[in-house]
């Protein structure tokens, strides 16, 4: 596609893409602010340089409320996915500061949380087993006949655990209609890819377990939306599981503990040369799909709205003691869990 193809999105959808993008980096920036403040409880995973992929991506799906659109599971570095499926700014930042006010009452971070009407499901800790997960909840599209599909992002290294190649196999054999998001951004913690895989892509994994797959750049969020959003097409259709590479580079360290003494620094510039959300920025500009008023006014929204939120989550109280053991003890009365369709026996 030629630098000045909108790949069939108007001015106002082009303008969604900007705005979703820089608000996963307003979002990150601003919880870097509350960690040094002393605000974040646990770690903060930063997305830094892969803002085009997650955004792209779920771009491309059917977002609904309730409760029949696609469904997604995002990863720690995939909140623009999560925002655009309808997760709450407010409930980020409450979920970062371990908040009662907030969607699991302080019990987990970061994006460890779900909502089935809007179709997400966070991450489990367990590396790798989020794809069995979703073969599981796309397996039922499958067999109820219905026209959704769900998409799992993956980091590279999870693509070497026992559950990964496990939950694929399933989900191929069992045509279920899940896309895979490899997440290749070059390093699993502080091991360099090349030492988990000797595939050159991880499209080459595809054929191996009998999927179709592609490989794009996720530095360019108008060719990931295209191919995530052709890839879907075939899913729908009934083709079953497919695979997608998003190839670019992590361009901060593992958490905002790890300093990244690993990474060689002119690497680390030349991936900044490749911003994917300045790239974006000045390709709209050049091809005259806003103007400078326009994404000016969309940065300073997204920022005031940052700003605001963070500012009045920081005011929310944290969970009481007592509610620890709310659904834990079965002596309590508590709500039904959601994992039960009908009353446990006694």
């Amino acid at each position: 596609m030629s630098d000045r193809s909108s790949y069939g999105l108007g001015r106002a959808e082009l303008h969604e893409l900007y705005r979703a993008l820089t608000l996963t980096r307003a979002a990150e920036e601003r919880l870097e602010i509350l960690q040094k403040q002393g605000h974040v409880t646990g770690g903060l995973y930063r997305s830094l340089g892969q803002e085009a992929g997650a955004v792209g991506a779920a771009f491309a799906l059917r977002r609904r409320d309730d409760g029949t659109g696609d469904f997604l599971a995002h990863t720690v570095r995939a909140a623009g996915a999560l925002f655009l499926f309808g997760g709450e700014l407010e409930d980020f930042f409450r979920q970062y500061m371990a908040k009662g006010s907030g969607p699991t009452r302080g019990r987990e971070a970061n994006l460890h949380w779900f909502d089935f009407q809007k179709g997400f499901v966070g991450p489990v800790s367990p590396l790798g087993t989020m794809i069995e997960i979703m073969a599981g909840i796309t397996l039922t599209f499958r067999m109820r006949g219905e026209e959704r599909i769900g998409m799992v992002f993956y980091g590279d290294g999870a693509s070497s655990t026992g559950a990964w190649h496990e939950g694929l196999n399933f989900a191929a054999v069992q045509r279920c209609p899940l896309i895979l998001m490899v997440e290749n951004n070059q390093w699993a913690f502080s091991t360099p890819t090349h030492k988990n895989t000797r595939v050159a892509t991880f499209a080459d994994k595809g054929p191996g377990y009998g999927i179709g797959a592609d490989s794009v750049d996720g530095t360019d969020v108008l060719e990931v939306f295209d191919t995530v959003r052709r890839a879907a097409a075939l899913v729908r259709a009934g083709e079953g599981t497919r695979l997608v590479e998003l190839r670019y580079f992590r361009r901060l360290g593992h958490a905002q503990h790890d300093p990244q003494e690993y990474v060689d620094p002119a690497l680390i510039e030349e991936w900044e040369k490749r911003d994917p959300i300045a790239g974006y920025r000045d390709r709209m500009l050049r091809n005259e799909w806003a103007t400078e008023e326009e994404l000016s006014a969309i940065e300073e929204e997204v920022f005031e709205r940052c700003r605001i939120a963070a500012e009045s989550v920081v005011e929310e109280p944290n969970p009481d003691g007592p509610s620890a053991v709310y659904d834990v003890y079965t002596d309590l009365d508590i709500a039904r869990p959601w994992t039960r369709a009908e009353p446990a026996v006694p």
